[in-house]
């Protein structure tokens, strides 16, 4: 199964889904259609699975990051006396995919301390749904506009939710690390289908947690000179 990532048009290949109750399969049949997400530039990709990562370029990673953090800094820096970093998501064009998201979401919210998602409008990154050969993948143009799109068939290939919040990773400014155990989301399709663990482990909570302590207020200074 491919799935890509490209830089600055970034696409960064990633999925699998949550625990076996939350990771059932979208109903694809009577979903309405989603808007489609804007067309990534052609460039570097890189799959889900650990046999596409070939094509794998951190950049892409680093990309979507600092596309949502430049994001959220602006907002920020437009209401400095706000407490929490928050990075505002909508998931109105992937409908049938809104338990999984709302699910990573709250995932995430509980796992780290720095930064929490919510949905609303304004948004700093968008979810959307359709099919795709590639499979499900994060993308930026580089420009602080972001998106996550889910694919109908990856998603029911392996764990819904855990593809959702794996690929919430990347926006959070984690990367793929497919050689991991399942105990790692970062790892992708890396273990096989059979992995539906949601959650991330210690280190990479550790690393969001520094990412956005450090890199939120760097991009904070510059955002101010």
């Amino acid at each position: 199964m491919k799935h890509p990532r490209t830089v600055m048009s970034a696409v960064i290949g990633l999925g699998i889904g949550l625990a076996a109750a939350l990771g059932t399969a979208p109903a694809i049949a009577s979903s309405p259609a989603p808007a489609a997400p804007p067309a990534p530039a052609p460039a570097a990709h890189a799959g889900y699975t650990a046999q596409a990562g070939t094509y794998e370029d951190a950049a892409a990673n680093k990309a979507f990051f600092e596309a949502v953090v430049k994001s959220v800094a602006k907002k920020r820096s437009a209401h400095p006396g706000a407490e929490a970093v928050t990075i505002v998501y909508s998931a109105a064009n992937a409908p049938s995919f809104r338990t999984q998201i709302s699910n990573s979401a709250q995932i995430w919210n509980s796992s780290v301390s720095n930064v929490r998602l919510q949905e609303g409008s304004n948004a700093d990154f968008t979810y959307y749904e359709g099919n795709d050969s590639r499979g499900s993948y994060a993308s930026t143009d580089g420009h602080g506009n972001g998106y996550i799109f889910l694919d109908y068939a990856q998603n029911q290939q392996y764990d819904s939710t855990r593809v959702t919040a794996h690929e919430t990773g990347h926006v959070l400014g984690l990367p793929d690390n497919y050689s991991a155990p399942c105990s790692k989301l970062m790892s992708g399709g890396g273990p096989g289908p059979s992995c539906t663990n949601p959650y991330p482990d210690a280190a990479e909570r550790n690393q969001v947690n520094y990412q956005w302590q450090y890199g939120f207020a760097a991009a904070l200074a510059r955002n101010a000179s």
